[in-house]
């Protein structure tokens, strides 16, 4: 009987401990920094970094690359975030920071930063050329997956994922509106006319 109930106490204990340990670790503050350990190897043959990159959960990140340096955009494939990165290349490897916009949205919790690294995978004949990386939180640059697939025929514009005017518009109409002024009208028929 006492074997029995010592054994169902350590059964409730090994069950409650990781959640314990997870107490613990929020009650510390802000989570301790993840740090990659990638080193940068040859760039493949016939590779570049430049280019339109594929990923179902991030959309397509647009990269330009100009000797050691990158930057780019991407828009997340829901539609409602978008985000720029910068950073350095050194051979296979993409070292940057980025920093991302929840469209619509403003404070806190608007905007988002942190780190990451792509490596330039190897080229195998017959398949599409591809980048895998992490990216993490403020000072993390690791934790979360973001692999891509580099798109044929592409060619790379990060101007292109950033929201347009009315897209990018805080209010959603009537509010700030003089009903009255019928100046929404006028603006309606200028935005109509043909560009010089």
């Amino acid at each position: 009987m006492f074997a029995r109930r010592f054994a169902s106490v350590g059964f409730i204990f090994a069950l409650s401990a990781p959640f314990m340990l997870g107490l613990t670790a929020c009650a510390s503050g802000t989570p301790e920094a993840q740090h990659s350990n990638v080193k940068p190897g040859p760039m493949p043959s016939g590779a570049e970094w430049q280019g339109v990159y594929y990923s179902q959960l991030y959309g397509n990140l647009h990269l330009l690359a100009e000797g050691k340096t990158a930057q780019g955009a991407w828009r997340v494939t829901a539609g409602d975030a978008y985000g720029e990165l910068s950073g350095e290349i050194d051979g296979n490897l993409l070292r940057y920071e980025w920093t991302q916009h929840k469209i619509g949205q403003i404070g806190g919790g608007a905007n988002s930063k942190g780190k990451g690294y792509f490596v330039y995978q190897p080229i195998k004949e017959g398949e599409a050329q591809t980048i895998a990386g992490e990216w993490g939180l403020n000072d993390s640059d690791a934790g979360n997956k973001w692999d891509a697939v580099k798109q044929k025929n592409m060619e790379p514009n990060p101007k292109s994922v950033k929201p347009d005017e009315i897209e990018g518009r805080m209010n959603a109409g009537g509010w700030d509106k003089d009903e009255s002024s019928g100046d929404d009208d006028k603006k309606k028929k200028d935005d109509d006319s043909p560009s010089p």
